[in-house]
């Protein structure tokens, strides 16, 4: 008898899995980036950005909730799950200004607020 649901460990193995997978992918894109000699293209610093906080934190990102060209790179900031909980809505969310230079690399990350999923935001505009 085969059980079809996944359970929190084949989850995290498949978040994880996934999570190396776009790693080995983001670094054949630098390597192809580096040997044309151009820059990456915006979904590329999306890749990169959301593969390096992943790697630095170890949090899965589940959107990108703003990105921007910058003097000095990129800037974006992502949505991770930082605590699952039951029900969902109550599970906590981060938010995390990501910023990165004009090669795609990482520079520096900060958290820039924490949330419940299921509340909506009473800050203006965000």
């Amino acid at each position: 008898m085969s059980n079809t649901n996944s359970t929190p460990n084949t989850q995290s193995s498949r978040e994880s899995q996934n999570s190396h997978d776009t790693h080995d992918s983001v670094r054949n894109e630098r390597n192809e980036n580096e040997a044309d000699g151009r820059r990456p293209t915006p979904m590329e610093v999306l890749r990169q950005a959301r593969a390096q906080l992943t790697e630095l934190t170890g949090l899965v990102p589940e959107t990108v909730s703003s990105f921007e060209q910058t003097e000095d790179g990129w800037s974006v900031e992502v949505e991770v799950l930082e605590l699952a909980r039951v029900p969902d809505t109550m599970s906590l969310m981060a938010s995390y200004q990501v910023e990165l230079d004009p090669e795609g690399q990482l520079t520096g990350y900060r958290r820039v607020r924490r949330y419940e999923r299921g509340r909506a935001d009473t800050r203006g505009g965000r």
